[in-house]
């Protein structure tokens, strides 16, 4: 049953000797900030800094543009047309990788958070035709078949196995052992470079930040047509999780520009809490949300359809981006509005800059979800431990509040803008803020 709804505490409080403790108005969560603290170095620069050799450039990594073959198949990739645009291209078989240069690509997860067998076994999940195709295909390729072969073997031995009982498996054993490759849940959009391409030393990695605003256009788009086709392809699938880990304090395999998407059979925490919050309160996005933030001088960056802001009541210093949409499912929204988020989430992984880890977090509403809610994405700096202090009392110490956090970044996007580094809009305190901009029409669907 459902509690009425009440005014909770104010999401922002000032204390006299200046420490700010924040609520979030959807999860509840308590955070403090403590002056002082916040005086600490944030950025985690490259521990090892040499100059960068030819075979680094395109080799650093499993993810680096000259290993195509140390992952399983791809899925599709984006590649650069020469009028200056993108366009994808899917299902490129093994004999092929290398006759294109992919800018982005989107290959299955080599260890799967919920593996093709969990789906298999709990749900009865079977290979989906279209997958099965392309399988069959991939492997009637000699090519193919020493691919996934090899890939195989790598994963074998990193389980523990021995790479070569590979030979040994029956046909069923090997098919079901290569459906992840090609019907798993997990996937990852990869970016074509580990450096910049004027990049000079090992300093010099590429990040999101680091992209050109219409390559980023590129490579979100793909992450969201990637998102769509997750929850096409498995009938179980109640949430795609999408999410981005820079560097490795903020959980990345690689210092490799990457997005990961993970389909998974329920809602997830954080999307619970917020329904539960918002069935309460459907204006909540805007109340406590946007128009909170302008109200308190919050506004980052704007622009046709997005808004960016400042966020309060996370662990770590939050930047959040919210699409202005009147759709909710970022695949059912037009170019242009997905192109506006994707200008604003550049625009603050650039002013951020490559030193500094971070999370980047879409939210989006859960396709069995009545309830409008409005496709958001947090971009979260990694800089900062949890310990004990709040492992035991549940309140979060994030050392930089909203308004330093505001401060920093406006002040970098202004620099930016002037460079023409990223994509035009209205930044500080030109950001005009209308109210109730995320107020839902329900003949809308918002």
């Amino acid at each position: 049953m459902l509690m009425p709804y009440s005014p909770g505490p104010a999401p922002l409080t000032r204390m006299a000797d200046g420490t700010v403790k924040q609520i979030s108005p959807f999860t509840g969560t308590e955070v403090w900030t403590v002056p002082g603290r916040g005086n600490r170095p944030i950025s985690h620069p490259v521990a090892e800094i040499h100059r960068i050799t030819d075979a680094e450039r395109t080799h650093a990594c499993a993810f680096c543009s000259a290993r195509y073959l140390d992952t399983p198949p791809e899925k599709s990739r984006v590649v650069a047309r020469p009028d200056g645009g993108f366009e994808r291209i899917d299902a490129v078989p093994a004999a092929a990788l290398f006759d294109t240069t992919a800018e982005f690509r989107r290959v299955p997860n080599l260890f799967e958070i919920l593996s093709y067998d969990y789906w298999h076994a709990n749900h009865g999940y079977e290979i989906p035709d279209a997958a099965r195709e392309r399988m069959e295909a991939y492997l009637a390729d000699p090519a193919g078949a020493a691919h996934v072969e090899a890939v195989a073997r790598t994963k074998l031995k990193a389980a523990g196995a021995d790479p070569a009982s590979w030979r040994s498996m029956s046909e069923d054993a090997r098919y079901e052992y290569l459906a992840a490759f090609f019907a798993g849940g997990h996937d990852v959009i990869v970016g074509r470079r580990h450096f910049t391409d004027d990049a000079v030393d090992t300093s010099g990695l590429a990040g999101s930040g680091t992209l050109t605003p219409a390559e980023h256009r590129a490579y979100m788009r793909l992450a969201v047509a990637a998102t769509a086709d997750l929850y096409r392809a498995n009938r179980w699938v109640r949430y795609v999780a999408v999410f981005q880990n820079w560097l490795r304090p903020a959980g990345a395999s690689f210092d490799h520009l990457h997005k990961q998407l993970v389909g998974i059979d329920e809602r997830g925490v954080l999307a619970a809490l917020e329904l539960q919050r918002v069935r309460t309160n459907p204006n909540l996005y805007n109340e406590l949300g946007v128009d909170y933030a302008a109200y308190n001088g919050l506004l980052v960056a704007s622009n046709e359809h997005a808004v960016a802001f400042a966020g309060f009541g996370h662990r770590y210093p939050t930047l959040e981006v919210y699409s202005t949409s009147a759709m909710c499912e970022p695949w059912l929204m037009s170019r242009s509005e997905v192109d506006s988020v994707s200008d604003l989430v550049h625009a603050l992984h650039a002013a951020t800059g490559v030193d500094v880890p971070s999370n980047e977090e879409w939210h989006h509403k859960p396709v069995d979800v009545d309830q409008p809610m409005p496709w958001h994405i947090t971009l979260k700096w990694r800089v900062s431990t949890l310990a004990g202090f709040e492992g035991g009392t549940k309140i979060y110490l994030n050392t930089i509040d909203p308004w330093n956090l505001r401060e920093r970044v406006v002040a970098r996007l202004e620099d930016l803008r002037a460079d023409r580094l990223i994509a035009p809009m209205a930044v500080g305190d030109e950001c005009p803020h209308e109210p109730n901009r995320l107020m839902y029409n329900p003949v809308l669907g918002r």
